[in-house]
């Protein structure tokens, strides 16, 4: 069984930084990639970022590209999402994803089944 295990949210004031970590285990997490992905109240989870498995490949939503960086330590079993210049609209609970299938990348919840438990980023003006 895969687990996520996600740590690193907070109260911020805008223009500030934050770095979410989630440690996966349970299985070869190198071969996987890693989705983060952001919820406000009353919405479904939006896409943040994808980085794949060896971490040569990342990708980001318009709305945060430029400002968060997501990178992973395979030797570690952790990735990480920098988020550096945080807007109010920031505000959210993020969530790590795995995917079932290896070398595969996802910018759609769809392709996640396994998810942390969440973790809320507050960002005030």
């Amino acid at each position: 069984q895969v687990q996520l295990v996600e740590s690193g949210g907070g109260l911020v004031q805008a223009g500030g930084s934050l770095r979410l970590s989630c440690a996966a285990s349970g299985r070869t997490f190198s071969s996987y990639s890693m989705g983060w992905f952001r919820q406000f109240p009353g919405k479904e989870r939006e896409f943040v970022a994808v980085i794949s498995w060896s971490g040569t490949y990342t990708n980001y939503a318009d709305s945060v590209k430029g400002r968060f960086t997501t990178s992973r330590d395979n030797a570690k079993n952790t990735v990480y999402l920098q988020m550096n210049s945080l807007k109010p609209e920031d505000t959210a609970v993020y969530y790590c994803a795995a995917p079932r299938a290896p070398f595969s990348t996802y910018r759609d919840h769809s392709g996640y089944v396994y998810w942390g438990q969440g973790t809320q980023v507050t960002v005030s003006s």
